[in-house]
């Protein structure tokens, strides 16, 4: 999988660990929410970044206690219907503060990709890396927005206020 990133291809440091096998120290681990919640103590004490990944069905609000400890959240979007990781993400930044990375993984497509920009996300994991040139154009693409969001657009409604 590639990582988009401030509209390019960017190198991925984070390892993803799927069991309850070995967390090398010094790297940066990126873990389910079930083994956040197995292994809490052990990975705040360990020396290196961790990063949690939240299926559609967990709530953004299981990890509200932890946010200055977690350095990435992933969030994922299991089919293109399944839109649950839009709100989390807005929860996460808006309700929680969290001002780390926000993740988006799964059925992550072009043309959703403003959407998830606006709701907070700032890193897309993509299937196709030669899609990165396109996947800032759409940042672009629509110039008016008529719902307010995470983000900085103003919207249309709003506009004059």
């Amino acid at each position: 999988m590639a990582v988009i990133k401030d509209g390019r291809i960017v190198a991925d440091p984070w390892i993803t660990i799927a069991e309850d096998g070995a967390l090398p120290e010094g790297e940066a681990l990126l873990v389910p929410y079930e083994i956040w919640e197995r292994r809490r103590d052990t990975l705040r004490r360990r020396n290196g970044r961790v990063g949690i990944r939240l299926a559609a069905g967990q709530s953004p609000h299981l990890l509200a206690g932890d946010l200055e400890r977690i350095d990435l959240i992933a969030l994922d979007f299991p089919t293109l219907r399944d839109g649950r990781a839009y709100s989390a993400a807005r929860l996460l930044r808006e309700r929680h503060g969290y001002t780390g990375e926000l993740r988006a993984v799964g059925q992550v497509l072009r043309d959703q990709f403003l959407f998830m920009h606006r709701c907070g996300f700032d890193s897309f994991e993509v299937t196709d890396p030669g899609a990165a040139g396109h996947w800032a154009e759409a940042l672009s693409e629509i110039s008016v927005a008529y719902q307010p969001a995470g983000d900085e657009r103003r919207a249309v409604l709003m506009a004059g206020r």
